[in-house]
């Protein structure tokens, strides 16, 4: 029996996480109320936390003997998307940002994975398997009209809206082994971005001013953190291992992508500071999973996190200085000041 009632209850004023003001409401400073939000099973089984953008003053949020994971912020810093177990299966959920007012938003007896806010706040992208394979779909932020984007045999996962909201970065194996592709927001015109056949490539995001994709690939014999542009030229190396991955141990706590190599130097799932100076990541390279963060150029790779649970996942947010959501202006697509 599942242990939780995934009924929802609309209640517009909480859920309406409505129009970003951006290019007047960012708060100044690099880091003046950046926050990141990561899992960690620091107290016994995956809970989401959140923490200062200097690792400091880590915080529980979620508090469920379920696993919470993949917590990704709205584009106004009020929200947090994760998908959690709660109720038998991964299903989505949206929190405020201090961990109250849970609510349910997607109901499926499979599996129902957040993959990324649009811009404006309106939708969440998210990847799920009701079809019998994982494709691509995007629902309002309260979970209505939910609609399936991808039609394909193979898997589609990761989807990441573009700072414009007119284009969606995300993962499929669709070519034979996982690359990062990119489609219009509506689904059309799927364009592949990395080609490296046999070696995967995963988890893209986009850079606050749409120029650049960050994204893990394990083209150099273990997973590493590279960064091209949007059109998927220049790609870049931003971390480097040492050592050959171990191949006797596999897991496939990584990702739905199935199992993949786990070594003490791998690095993954980057996430974009909201200036767009930085990257945080999670990494083995210390022994066990940590958040870490570096400049966007791959430079100064300092670790945040240090407790001997497991820290993944990193999500970068901003809270904002607006007006109340429902009395914002339209929305204005000036790109954040970047440093």
């Amino acid at each position: 029996m599942r242990s939780f009632n995934c009924k929802r209850v609309w209640v517009v004023s909480l859920l309406c996480v409505g129009v970003l003001h951006v290019g007047t409401s960012w708060a100044s400073g690099p880091d003046n109320d950046d926050k990141i939000a990561f899992r960690s099973s620091r107290d016994g089984n995956q809970e989401i936390y959140v923490m200062g953008a200097d690792g400091s003053t880590p915080t529980r949020l979620t508090f469920n003997e379920a696993d919470d994971s993949g917590a990704l912020w709205s584009p106004d810093g009020r929200s947090i998307a994760f998908h959690s177990k709660r109720d038998g299966d991964r299903e989505i959920y949206v929190m405020d940002a201090d961990g109250t007012n849970v609510r349910c938003l997607t109901e499926n007896a499979i599996e129902d994975l957040v993959g990324g806010w649009s811009p404006d706040g309106r939708q969440i992208g998210f990847d799920s398997t009701r079809d019998g394979n994982f494709e691509i779909y995007v629902m309002q932020a309260d979970g209505s009209q939910q609609t399936r984007l991808t039609d394909n045999p193979a898997n589609d996962l990761d989807p990441a809206f573009s700072p414009d909201g007119s284009r969606i970065a995300f993962t499929s194996d669709r070519d034979g082994n996982d690359e990062v592709y990119v489609m219009n927001a509506d689904g059309s015109n799927p364009t592949r971005l990395t080609h490296n056949e046999g070696l995967n490539s995963a988890a893209p995001v986009w850079s606050p001013d749409g120029r650049r994709i960050a994204f893990e690939t394990i083209r150099d014999g273990n997973w590493e953190i590279y960064v091209m542009q949007a059109d998927g030229s220049n790609q870049t190396r931003l971390t480097t291992s040492l050592v050959a991955p171990d191949t006797s141990t596999w897991s496939d706590e990584m990702s739905p992508l199935g199992p993949v190599a786990t070594t003490p130097l791998d690095d993954v799932l980057p996430a974009w500071s909201p200036d767009g100076s930085r990257i945080a990541f999670a990494s083995k390279r210390d022994g066990n999973w940590e958040i870490y963060v570096m400049n966007a150029d791959g430079s100064d790779q300092t670790r945040l996190t240090h407790d001997p649970g497991m820290d993944w996942g990193p999500g970068w947010g901003r809270m904002v200085n607006s007006p109340p959501l429902a009395s914002q202006p339209a929305l204005e697509l000036d790109t954040p000041p970047s440093s």
